[in-house]
């Protein structure tokens, strides 16, 4: 971004006190894809030395909420995003600092599309969690919704 415009992850760590608390870092933010790091932290571990599965829940919610306004922050003049479901796997042991990569599972103007025909669209945005050698310990598919707002 420019010197004088803050990013969309400097607008959410500072909008949504739930990132500063985890200390949650955007490390990309687009239209397409969020990249974002849950450090670690001895306070978040649970009783096997990884993070809390409600730290990795955040990580991967967080994740996918920034690609979600990066794709559709356009749009909040008229509707707004809200997540409506998630399934989420926990699929390896994660320690050390996570990175969740969260992407659009449809096309940003297909959406966009059904909410210009009048409806309220439903879409997926598919989130991994990776720890540093690059297994992936979680994934979470999280349904978002653009709520008209009339």
């Amino acid at each position: 971004m420019s010197e004088t415009l803050p990013s969309l992850g400097e607008i959410l760590t500072a909008s949504v006190p739930m990132v500063r608390t985890l200390g949650l870092r955007y490390e990309e933010t687009t239209a397409e894809r969020a990249v974002v790091v849950l450090p670690d932290r001895p306070e978040y571990r649970n009783h096997v030395g990884g993070p809390h599965a409600g730290a990795m829940f955040t990580l991967a919610e967080s994740a996918s909420g920034a690609v979600v306004l990066g794709a559709f922050g356009d749009q909040m003049g008229r509707a707004v995003p809200l997540p409506v479901r998630v399934e989420m796997s926990f699929l390896k042991i994660a320690r050390g600092d996570v990175t969740a990569t969260a992407e659009l599972a449809r096309p940003a103007a297909e959406v966009v599309a059904e909410l210009d025909a009048g409806t309220r669209p439903e879409f997926p945005v598919e989130v991994s969690i990776r720890r540093a050698d690059g297994a992936e310990t979680g994934h979470m598919t999280i349904f978002w919704t653009l709520r008209p707002n009339d």
